[in-house]
């Protein structure tokens, strides 16, 4: 099962406890199931699970040593729905970055389609023992809720990847769990559980996050309007994962953190929280 599919899933039987009772239940049920299998048609897997490799040193003709750049995550980290890989997120950010450094970026992306907070252990692990990261950018969490991982364990290991990271000297920035409640696709109730859990899970990581030593940015309060807005311009052919477009917004509401957690800017805006002092 896929994670659209999961997310179609997610709840059915607190979603009939909700809008049920006594004799309507199994009619209910069956409505939700009829609801979850028209969704299924609706969102289909065009995209595939291969994002376009966007690893490579970016602005190369720029001066000074490469900021290295690190993506960790899931499918929204590793640019699944891009079409060329300056359209990818990291790609959006690398070239982003390099602007406003003047100097040029080194991306590397251990992000893998479909991975949850738990992941993040061995994204790490597989990294060269010499691998020092200047800044580390993660976004993930929306498996975590189609897989209906307890909250309390997704932050965890959230965490505890911030503080491996943090050790050796990386900054660190955490893109929080978008809504789900914007996939259209996706039927009433079942929309509704969906952006309530997602919810949920970006509250609880911002603040494991921030205690942790990274920044938190708020993808549902700073790059959710444009979806919400724009959804036919956003979400790329699936439905569920973001567009060019979609990217370069979601790049574009990440830097100011990103220079934030390099010592290249000493304020962030709305949306985004600095980590706690220690």
């Amino acid at each position: 099962m896929t994670q659209r599919q999961r997310l179609i899933a997610l709840g059915i039987g607190a979603a009939v406890a909700g809008v049920t009772g006594g004799g309507g239940f199994y009619g209910a049920r069956e409505l939700l199931h009829r609801q979850a299998e028209h969704a299924r048609r609706l969102i289909g897997k065009p995209l595939g699970e291969t994002p376009p490799q966007a690893d490579r040193v970016w602005r190369r003709s720029y001066e000074g040593r490469p900021v290295d750049l690190l993506l960790l995550g899931d499918s929204i980290a590793a640019g699944l729905g891009a079409d060329r890989r300056k359209e990818t997120l990291g790609g959006r950010l690398a070239k982003g970055l390099a602007k406003r450094l003047g100097r040029p970026v080194r991306l590397r992306t251990v992000a893998v389609v479909g991975s949850e907070s738990a992941a993040l252990a061995a994204q790490l692990d597989g990294l060269p023992a010499t691998y020092r990261p200047d800044v580390a950018v993660i976004v993930v969490g929306g498996n975590d809720v189609t897989h209906r991982v307890p909250v309390a364990d997704s932050v965890e290991s959230l965490a505890v990847c911030i503080r491996r990271l943090r050790a050796v000297g990386t900054g660190v920035v955490v893109g929080t769990c978008p809504d789900l409640g914007l996939l259209r696709p996706v039927p009433q109730p079942l929309r509704s559980l969906g952006s309530r859990a997602s919810r949920q899970l970006a509250a609880a990581q911002e603040e494991a996050a921030v205690v942790a030593g990274a920044y938190a940015v708020s993808l549902a309060r700073v790059v959710g309007p444009f979806f919400i807005t724009n959804p036919d311009e956003m979400f790329s052919l699936d439905r569920f994962h973001p567009s060019p477009l979609g990217y370069k917004r979601t790049a574009s509401a990440l830097l100011p953190s990103v220079l934030a957690a390099l010592g290249a800017a000493e304020e962030v805006p709305f949306g985004h929280v600095a980590p706690v002092p220690v």
